[in-house]
């Protein structure tokens, strides 16, 4: 008998052994040799997540603050790189990975087992391993071109000048849109000049009259419509043939703006492109945006890291809930999100999500795990707040914080944007739905 049949007869006596109390191994088998674990490399391990996950930002000309292209970019980082994924801060998500729906089209979010493997390849010292096992390296989109196409209308904001040396800076500009009548929107993009010092940009329809300053205040009190969000790998919204949303004459574009500065002055001018439908013409399918449950009437204490509130709101048309966006200031902790049905009085959670005011993250649902609500159910929103001074970013936790406009005072906002469904409409996607969930049952049995 060869030895590694010797082994294997060995491993089986041990099995049976847990299994059979009585069974022992003689002392003429050889002992059984321990199979040696793969190394964990960089080459062959870690790139590709960090293609994956990581590059999107983590490249020249991005707003992260170093490369984590290479091998030789990555090493100097490896213990920060370590706890930061560990802890769940990047890359930047926020959705909880306990409770709810986990299937979404933009989620770079680690798995479990991702994270493991990062541990322990920092654990063992970060070798790099063979270059034969590297990945290609990716290709990104150019940053430059309209992923939509050629808008038909492009709004662009006035300049804003980002200082080589400052802190990070939150505002907005109001721009009218040039329209002379009201549109339909086939598909829009948000994106700015120089992206290398936005964090985060965010674009919104307001009402004509509301006006503002570059502070981030407007003087009605309106946050608006939510349009469109860039963040690094979004690359636009197009709408299914069909479907759209409206855009007033009357408009206009709320650029809501991070940034920050890098090692040199850089001025920005962000944009956003819009591609219409035929004038006259109206998408049988309107897609909404709604501002669900926001409350005008916040209670923080002083100290209190976890000041809860809660929102109701009825929704009154059959919906499918395409995106979710939590809105809060610096002092915003979490927000949950849970269905009550109509005549059950069913309670089903949806998501949780862990706020970041530094990451303002539109969460895309998959096709298939968009929620589809019936009229008549309630929208409850669970809002936490930490107005502690264990809250890194708090600017003064000695004073009470309530609702307001500035970015110190707080929020508690919930949107969504999705379609209103007809009854019929409606059934037809519950009946889609469950088939889909029984075929992929049938593939796992």
């Amino acid at each position: 008998m060869s030895s590694v049949l010797r082994s294997a007869g060995v491993l089986a006596i041990v099995i049976a052994g847990v299994a059979l109390a009585p069974v022992a191994a003689s002392a003429q088998t050889a002992p059984a040799t321990k199979t040696a674990t793969p190394a964990v490399t960089f080459a062959k391990d870690i790139a590709p997540i960090f293609q994956k996950s990581c590059q999107g930002c983590h490249r020249p000309g991005q707003m992260a603050p170093m490369s984590l292209l290479t091998y030789q970019d990555v090493r100097p980082w490896a213990k920060s790189i370590k706890q930061k994924v560990q802890e769940r801060q990047m890359p930047p998500w926020g959705i909880d990975p306990h409770v709810g729906l986990q299937s979404f089209k933009n989620d770079p979010s680690l798995r479990d087992d991702e994270i493991e493997k990062i541990a322990k390849w920092v654990d063992s010292g970060a070798p790099m391993g063979n270059l034969t096992d590297m990945p290609k390296p990716r290709e990104w989109d150019d940053s430059d071109r309209w992923h939509i196409g050629k808008p038909d209308v492009i709004v662009t904001s006035p300049p804003h000048k980002v200082p080589a040396e400052a802190a990070d800076w939150w505002g907005s500009y109001y721009v009218t849109t040039g329209l002379t009548e009201d549109r339909y929107i086939k598909a829009i993009e948000s994106k700015p000049g120089k992206t290398a010092v936005v964090h985060h940009l965010l674009t919104y329809a307001v009402d004509a009259d509301v006006s503002g300053d570059s502070n981030g205040d407007d003087s009605s009190g309106d946050a608006g419509e939510f349009l469109n969000e860039f963040a690094v790998g979004k690359n636009g919204d197009l709408f299914p043939e069909g479907t759209g949303r409206l855009l007033k004459a009357v408009s206009k574009i709320k650029f809501d703006m991070h940034y920050s500065s890098i090692d040199h002055e850089v001025t920005d001018r962000p944009m956003v492109g819009f591609k219409f439908y035929p004038k006259g013409y109206e998408p049988p399918n309107k897609v909404v945006r709604l501002n669900w449950a926001s409350l005008g009437d916040l209670d923080l204490p002083v100290g209190e890291a976890n000041a809860r509130s809660d929102g109701y709101t009825v929704i009154n048309h059959n919906f499918r809930l395409m995106t979710y966006l939590p809105h809060m200031h610096i002092r915003g902790k979490r927000q949950c999100i849970e269905l009550i049905y109509p005549t059950t009085g069913r309670v089903e959670p949806i998501n949780c999500f862990n706020f970041n005011f530094m990451w303002q993250n539109v969460f895309q649902y998959d096709l298939d795990s968009q929620p589809l609500i019936p009229a008549g159910t309630i929208l409850h929103v669970i809002n936490y707040h930490d107005n502690s001074a264990g809250n890194r970013l708090n600017p003064d936790p000695k004073n009470w914080v309530g609702f307001g406009q500035r970015t110190v005072d707080d929020m508690a906002i919930a949107m969504g944007e999705g379609m209103k469904l007809t009854d019929e409409q409606f059934q037809q996607a519950v009946k889609e739905r469950q088939q889909k969930q029984k075929q992929q049952n049938g593939r796992s049995q």
